[in-house]
């Protein structure tokens, strides 16, 4: 199974706060703790809110907010894509992430869709094999 660890955003974190080469080291230490599991399949921080848009799309109508958004909790500051065989252990995992002591750190941990099992039903076999062909692609784009 694979799951995503989004590490929520705050005040702080939205306004542009840099972490500190300590932090940027626990976080670089982690990381290699989860390749040399073999778990880590991706990992990615994001800037904050006032470098971004949101795209609304409704009745074939395209709406663009600029950031910065002001309900900073709702928003995302990064994420780790793990592998792990149930969510007990990603929440292990999630329990893991460095932390500076003084900074409260939020995560969620949302297992992945994996469409051919999850929604079998309608997820036909050739929509798989496009499924399959498209991650390769994917792949050679790195």
């Amino acid at each position: 199974m694979r799951f995503m660890i989004i590490i929520k955003s705050d005040e702080e974190t939205d306004a542009g706060r840099v972490p500190s080469e300590a932090e940027f080291a626990a976080m670089a230490q982690f990381n290699q703790e989860m390749a040399d599991a073999g778990i880590l399949l991706g990992a990615e921080g994001l800037l904050d809110s006032g470098k971004g848009a949101r795209v609304k799309l409704t009745g074939g109508k395209t709406t663009i907010t600029d950031g910065p958004f002001t309900e900073s909790k709702e928003l995302v500051a990064g994420f780790w894509m793990i592998k792990a065989d149930s969510l007990e252990e990603a929440i292990d995992w999630a329990g893991r992430v460095p932390s500076p002591p003084d900074i409260e750190t939020n995560l969620e941990v949302r297992q992945v869709v994996e469409a051919s099992a999850d929604y079998a039903e309608t997820y036909t076999d050739e929509l798989g094999e496009g499924e399959d062909r498209l991650r390769e692609q994917i792949a050679d784009n790195r």
